[in-house]
């Protein structure tokens, strides 16, 4: 196995792990509620006028499906849109005081996961969170590159 696959084959393994410990925790505490639900909520509570287009290119999904899910969390009474006066055509969503608790709990466990784990990073100096960060944004920047590609290609 080479360098770049024992780094994606141990990025997998890290991430695959991590699933599996705090799926419990967040499976118990968030009975009831899909991930997807969830992860739309906490981005309507940590984003300023979230709408329909800036939740599909948060989650790398269409509009289509984020409507759906938006009116579920609608239907469900976890957010609301509302409307701006100067705009009239967009349409924005906030939580409701329901949404508000969900996304307490939520932050909840991730806060108590990131105490979990901050013995690990202790040790960690700045410059090695430096490589570290600045190695995940240059592959991020290529995957962005990739995936334009792809919705090129699907678009021709």
């Amino acid at each position: 196995m080479d360098k770049n696959e024992q780094v994606m084959a141990n990025v997998r393994d890290l991430f695959n792990k991590l699933a599996w410990i705090n799926k419990v925790k967040m499976e118990k505490a968030l009975e009831g509620y899909k991930p997807s639900e969830v992860h739309c909520i906490e981005f309507i509570a940590k984003n300023e006028d979230p709408n329909v287009t800036k939740l599909a290119e948060a989650f790398y999904m269409t509009k289509s499906a984020i409507s759906k899910i938006t009116k579920k969390l609608m239907d469900k009474g976890y957010i609301e849109s509302y409307q701006k006066p100067e705009n009239k055509k967009e349409i924005y969503f906030r939580l409701t005081t329901k949404g508000a608790e969900i996304n307490q709990v939520h932050d909840n466990l991730h806060q108590e996961f990131l105490d979990r784990d901050k013995v690990v990073f202790e040790d960690v100096s700045d410059k090695q969170y430096e490589q570290v960060l600045q190695f995940v944004e240059k592959y991020s920047r290529h995957l962005d590159g990739e995936m334009k590609k792809i919705s090129e290609e699907k678009s021709e």
